[in-house]
C-alpha cells in the first residue's frame, strides 16, 4: 500500500525521525535510541516513512541504514504555497485597511484639535467667584 506523504508528517515521532536522518544516515538501532518507545514501534514508523518515499533503507553488511529522501516533501511545500499566497493577500489587504483607517483617525483627531482650539479662542473662560462666609 502506497501511503501519502501527509500521513507521514502527521505524526510527531515520524517528523522527528525525518529530522534525525535528514542530517546523517543512521542505522535502525541508532534511530530507536533517540526515542522512549519500543523498537517495534520505531520500525512501524520507519515502514510508513519508507512507504511514503521519505526514507530509503540501505543494506550495508548486516546493518540497515535509513537515509532521507526529502524530494516528496515538495508535495507538502506545493500544498502550503497555495495557502501562503492566500494569506499573504489577506494580510496585505488588512495592512492597507489599517493604514487607511489610521490615516483617517489622525486626520479626524487633527480636525478635532483645531475645532477645540477655535472654540476655546472664541469664548472667554469665566472664572467663578466663590463667596466666602
Amino acid at each position: 500500500m502506497r501511503r501519502d506523504v501527509f500521513q507521514a508528517i502527521a505524526d510527531p515521532t515520524r517528523r522527528e525521525i525525518i529530522n534525525l536522518i535528514a542530517h546523517d544516515s543512521l542505522n535502525l538501532n541508532s534511530v530507536a535510541e533517540n526515542f522512549d518507545i519500543s523498537r517495534p514501534a520505531i520500525s512501524k514508523h520507519i515502514k510508513i516513512l519508507t512507504e511514503c518515499g521519505l526514507i530509503v533503507i540501505r543494506q550495508q553488511g548486516r546493518e540497515r541504514y535509513c537515509e532521507a529522501n526529502l524530494k516528496s516533501l515538495g508535495q507538502v511545500s506545493d500544498w502550503i504555497d497555495q495557502y501562503r499566497v492566500f494569506w499573504t493577500k489577506k494580510l496585505d489587504a488588512l495592512e492597507n485597511f489599517l493604514s487607511k483607517d489610521a490615516t483617517a483617525v489622525n486626520k479626524s483627531a487633527g480636525r478635532s484639535r483645531r475645532t477645540l482650539s477655535a472654540q476655546a479662542g472664541s469664548k472667554p473662560i469665566k472664572k467663578s467667584k466663590r463667596k466666602t462666609k
